[in-house]
């Protein structure tokens, strides 16, 4: 018997850098909720940049850590005023963070990100390939800059 695998057979399991399965998850608890804490995310100390159609908008942990931070994901209702549309491209945005948060969350040195918002600010629909695509180059600034280069000057 030959080693390929059937067209129908699951592909086996993605491995982390520990060599155990990957799990692509986005469990209740990752999920951004407390209005307290959106105030915060969205106030002063929250800095964002935007990778169209997407807009980042993070807090800062006080210490690297390798625990995933707790998400938002919004999409305008000026923008798209049908529901079915709406919830469409925020289960886009969630598939896609589900599938590529091992890219924050794996780093060696552990990433800085408390929370996350990823608002949605296009004006078309955009097929789950742009999305991931986006994220994924959002998910590399996220690591690379450091925070007070993304924040806000200061007004004077």
């Amino acid at each position: 018997m030959s080693n390929a695998q059937s067209p129908g057979s699951p592909s086996p399991p993605e491995r982390g850098p520990g060599g155990e399965a990957r799990r692509h998850t986005f469990p209740k608890e990752e999920h951004l909720c407390r209005k307290k804490l959106i105030d915060e995310l969205f106030g002063k100390q929250g800095s964002s940049f935007g990778v169209y159609p997407l807009r980042i908008v993070w807090l800062k942990s006080a210490q690297a850590t390798t625990a995933p931070p707790q998400v938002l994901i919004s999409v305008s209702k000026r923008t798209f005023k049908r529901a079915v549309d709406r919830n469409r491209l925020k289960r886009l945005i969630r598939e896609a963070y589900r599938l590529n948060k091992y890219r924050l969350v794996e780093q060696p040195n552990g990433h800085f990100v408390a929370q996350l918002a990823i608002i949605y600010t296009g004006k078309e629909k955009s097929p789950l390939a742009l999305v991931e695509k986006k994220l994924i180059s959002a998910f590399q600034r996220l690591l690379t800059a450091p925070p007070e280069a993304s924040a806000p000057p200061p007004a004077a």
